[in-house]
């Protein structure tokens, strides 16, 4: 069975589905979701959805989209929500330069905060970064003292050279239904040349859908076919590969409530 390390069950596409996705884990070869947020109310409405459901577990945090509505009582909130055990990370938090939603000094400076707010809360970082990855690693380099619980590059497309880097702060990656496109040059690159115990799987449901469902909803069920395409990537076993990066999972998101489903 596998970990969907990053998917966003509060998106308003899956909420009406909530229950029949939840309901269906196990048969659809998963036994454990983190459900990503992007401000404070996706953050409380993530917490929701994790308290209710003994495989659900989420992050909280304020994405680059959303910089413009950081604000200090917004943090304060994620600590208080991060007291939940279900909460296992901050994020996604990042920069995010394709789009520039938000000012691009704004996304720099929440960035920042919330790096020093995951560190203050001991949790680890999931970054979102997309067009910035220089920009972003410049930030990581400068403010390494706040990485101490670990940083997670959800949806990774930086290439290998990059990812050397990343690397060398300790990072770890994720990869999702982008490496099954015909164009994942950097994201097949990335993968074959990361240590094993540096990545895991993701779909970004609703975003981000696998061929042959490529343009249509994706769902967590859909990580089995990521999963089938990183094993040929890599010419490994699928439950070898499941085994290591459900292990590589546990390891990243060490709050401890997570737990294999025999022991929940």
């Amino acid at each position: 069975m596998l970990i969907d390390t990053h998917c966003h069950l509060n998106d308003e596409r899956l909420l009406p589905e909530l229950d029949k996705i939840i309901g269906g884990l196990a048969a659809d070869n998963l036994w454990a979701i983190i459900n990503a947020s992007y401000d404070l109310e996706s953050s409380i409405k993530s917490v929701e959805i994790a308290e209710g459901n003994d495989a659900v577990f989420a992050t909280v945090g304020t994405h680059p989209h959303e910089a413009i509505t950081a604000s200090l009582a917004a943090y304060d909130r994620y600590a208080e929500l991060a007291l939940s055990e279900k909460v296992v990370a901050i994020g996604e938090i990042g920069l995010d330069f394709f789009y520039d939603y938000s000012p691009r000094e704004t996304q720099k400076k929440v960035f920042l905060e919330q790096l020093e707010l995951a560190d203050a809360l001991h949790l680890p970082v999931v970054l979102h970064i997309r067009d910035a990855y220089g920009e972003a690693l410049d930030i990581l380099k400068n403010n390494k003292q706040f990485l101490k619980y670990g940083a997670l590059l959800h949806c990774y497309g930086g290439g290998a050279e990059l990812a050397r880097e990343f690397l060398k702060l300790g990072c770890k990656f994720s990869f999702g239904g982008a490496i099954t496109f015909a164009n994942a040059k950097h994201n097949v690159e990335a993968l074959k040349s990361l240590p094993l115990d540096a990545f895991m799987l993701e779909t970004d449901c609703p975003y981000m859908t696998p061929v042959p469902y490529r343009g249509k909803v994706n769902y967590p069920k859909h990580l089995n076919i990521v999963a089938e395409k990183a094993a040929e990537i890599l010419n490994v076993s699928i439950d070898a590969l499941a085994a290591q990066t459900n292990k590589n999972a546990l390891a990243f998101f060490a709050s401890g409530a997570i737990k294999e489903p025999a022991l929940m």
